[in-house]
């Protein structure tokens, strides 16, 4: 059983065993790093990630997954995982963030997973959302969906209190963001063009120094959004997000999951309420985590792992020589 009775929340010991969650994931689209073919890596992470979130003794049922159940074998919205022995839980997960990036070889792939207690996080539809996000430290509110980049960018730097040209946006590189970006770099901001796994981009606002991205803006997946407010939550950052709902269908199947204002924006707190563990680890090296490593005698896996109830952070550098649990 894996309950905090002292606080109602998730117990601590459930921060080291999503750990393993995500590491088995990662090790497993790791192998086919630059092979080019990116639904095997994704489907070994799946199934990979599956058999490891069966072992947690929780209650959990997956609210951002696969996609829908005739659409996706395996970690399906809806799918029950865990022993059944344990509390309930809703799960946020993405076995293989940044297929394309895995399939290429490229920076910034990730195997990321967010467990949260029941109720607590978004169910959001298979669908764009327009997002912007901050790390920590800056006052409440410097960021807003209903300012435009410019205001945004001009915001946080005099929130840090640095000049404008200091500071760095991330942006997913698609044509519909060419407008936002020529604004952008009008302002004298630089920007961090990525070409896929906007949950890195937005997990990179947490810790600036280190990865030189102060802000992130743009639209991508809601599902992703949903994880990244998730990892924000456990670490004090910002972010909004406004479902891309321009079809009368994108309505419904939104309807039918509890939204009924599609032009609401969501708070960083109404994505991810509650407690919440977030994992990822690295596939590929990327800008905060080192991708997996094969030496001769082992297999070493790098991951960071956040808490929201007691925003620890806990980075985590394991070598594994049990090589033969990893297949």
């Amino acid at each position: 059983m894996v309950t905090n009775t002292a606080t109602g929340g998730l117990d601590r010991i459930l921060t080291l065993e999503i750990a393993r969650v995500t590491e088995r994931a990662a090790v497993a689209a790791s192998r086919l790093r630059g092979r080019g073919d990116e639904k095997e890596a994704d489907q070994v992470a799946v199934d990979a990630m599956r058999q490891e979130l069966n072992k947690l003794p929780i209650a959990g049922t997956v609210v951002i997954g696969e996609g829908e159940r005739d659409e996706a074998p395996m970690l399906y919205i809806g799918e029950e995982v865990g022993t059944r022995n344990g509390p309930e839980v809703d799960i946020a997960l993405d076995p293989l963030e940044g297929t394309t990036i895995c399939a290429k070889n490229l920076p910034n792939s990730l195997a990321v997973i967010a467990v949260a207690e029941k109720g607590s996080l978004l169910y959001a539809p298979d669908v764009y959302m327009e997002k912007v996000a901050i790390g920590p430290g800056f006052p409440a509110g410097t960021v807003s969906l209903d300012a435009t980049p410019t205001e945004n960018v001009m915001a946080v730097a005099k929130a840090k209190g640095v000049r404008i040209n200091d500071v760095t946006a991330c942006i997913l590189d698609r044509p519909r963001h060419a407008r936002m970006i020529e604004e952008v770099r009008a302002t004298g901001a630089a920007i961090r063009l990525i070409g896929d796994g906007d949950v890195a981009g937005v997990i990179h606002t947490t810790d600036p120094d280190e990865t030189g991205i102060d802000i992130y803006m743009g639209i991508g997946g809601a599902p992703e959004g949903v994880l990244a407010a998730a990892a924000l939550r456990c670490i004090g950052g910002q972010m909004q997000g406004r479902l891309q709902l321009n079809t009368e269908e994108k309505v419904i199947r939104a309807r039918k999951m509890g939204i009924e204002d599609p032009m609401r924006v969501y708070t960083m707190e109404e994505m991810a309420s509650g407690d919440v563990v977030f994992s990822a680890t690295g596939v590929t090296d990327g800008n905060m985590l080192g991708g997996v490593r094969f030496a001769r005698d082992a297999i070493v896996t790098h991951t960071i792992v956040m808490r929201s109830s007691s925003r620890t952070v806990r980075e985590i550098k394991a070598r594994h020589q049990d090589l033969g649990k990893f297949g």
